[in-house]
């Protein structure tokens, strides 16, 4: 059901890109539901790092619903996220279309739930293309130390994978990959 209420727009945000929107899923409640629960099912961490916005829309959710998850951890583009000295971390990404940039503080990393010496985290974006966006935050993620407690990704769980694109293959390396919807020969 979450699939029938995805919309495309080609050549957004410019040409070649086929602009694949979650958000319709907001106007069916029963696809939203079962977009969620299939989320909760896909996570095994007790903490989702998620990036802004649509990310936040899903992600949110899970601590009323959830049994297993009990924090999210916001990445926000630049000039969101207020912070102390030396709490922001900075993420260089790639996009299909373009170089960015994200943030997340530590501190909010310091609030996860701990599981011996490590903090697990589950990585949900709404997207996987190439795989540069969910690369570069579980890069920096990975290298966090937190209390003395080393941030982990356990696994990466999107919305919408474009297999075409190849990013599964990357993240892959780091954890395992989840997607809720799969769509073959989307570019």
């Amino acid at each position: 059901m979450f699939e029938d209420t995805l919309k495309h727009y080609p050549d957004f945000p410019k040409e070649g890109i086929d602009f694949i929107d979650v958000l319709p899923s907001l106007h069916n409640k029963k696809a939203f539901s079962e977009a969620v629960s299939q989320i909760d099912s896909f996570c095994t961490a007790p903490n989702v790092v998620t990036v802004e916005a649509r990310g936040f829309l899903f992600a949110a959710p899970l601590l009323c619903c959830s049994q297993k998850v009990d924090t999210i951890v916001p990445i926000r583009k630049k000039g969101k996220l207020p912070h102390a000295e030396g709490d922001l971390v900075r993420v260089c990404i790639e996009k299909e279309y373009g170089s960015d940039e994200v943030f997340y503080r530590r501190s909010d990393l310091a609030s996860c739930t701990v599981n011996g010496d490590t903090i697990e985290v589950t990585l949900l974006d709404d997207l996987l293309a190439t795989g540069g966006t969910a690369a570069g935050i579980a890069k920096s993620l990975n290298g966090e130390v937190i209390d003395g407690r080393r941030v982990v990704v356990k696994e990466f769980v999107f919305l919408v994978e474009l297999p075409a694109l190849g990013g599964r293959k990357i993240l892959e390396a780091m954890a395992p990959v989840r997607s809720l919807v799969s769509l073959e020969g989307v570019e």
